[in-house]
């Protein structure tokens, strides 16, 4: 990985994507995209994580946040991934109803087969590409981007009527993930 996508200052802010194993279509269901806005919520109250923005596509998470404790933002970023990958592969795996469930199963297994740090399962890709947001103007860019993602794929008319993402924070409105703060965009 480059060295240009690591987490440097542990103060700042930061834009990260993650991804899907081979960026399966796993978040098309509400009950899977709930364990990410819970676990968001638990960070936030529990962990020092700070949340300026957020979406949760089909297969990835677009996500500005920053830790505003001891913990590194990598740290963090790394225990809500571990945490959160647990709770959707026993979620799928005890899911007999889910129509994807061999595929997905068959999957994360192949992809925890190759790699050392994981036990049995994979189900986040192992990169996140951090970007540092140094000045009002990349922290605009990325926020704007997070929201108009769901835009961007037809999934909503409105950014803001896009349930799993800040969006709606923006306009005023508390969102499903509580605290988010909300910086003054540049226009």
């Amino acid at each position: 990985m480059s060295r240009n996508y690591r987490f440097h200052n542990p103060n700042a802010p930061y834009f990260v994507s993650f991804a899907v194993v081979e960026w399966l279509n796993v978040f098309d269901q509400d009950k899977y995209k709930n364990i990410l806005v819970d676990n968001l919520n638990y960070c936030q109250r529990e962990k020092g994580m700070e949340i300026y923005a957020w979406v949760i596509m089909p297969t990835h998470v677009h996500l500005v946040f920053r830790s505003t404790t001891e913990i590194t933002p990598g740290r963090l970023l790394g225990e809500f991934k571990t945490h959160t990958s647990k709770q959707i592969v026993k979620l799928i795996n005890e899911n007999y109803e889910e129509k994807n469930r061999k595929l997905f199963m068959e999957t994360f297994r192949r992809h925890g087969e190759y790699r050392s740090n994981v036990k049995n399962f994979q189900f986040w890709q192992q990169d996140n590409m951090p970007i540092e947001l140094w000045s009002n103007k990349v922290i605009t860019q990325k926020i704007n981007y997070i929201h108009n993602n769901p835009l961007k794929k037809g999934m909503v008319t409105n950014a803001e009527d896009y349930l799993y993402s800040s969006a709606l924070d923006y306009c005023g409105e508390e969102g499903l993930v509580n605290g988010v703060v909300v910086v003054q965009l540049l226009l």
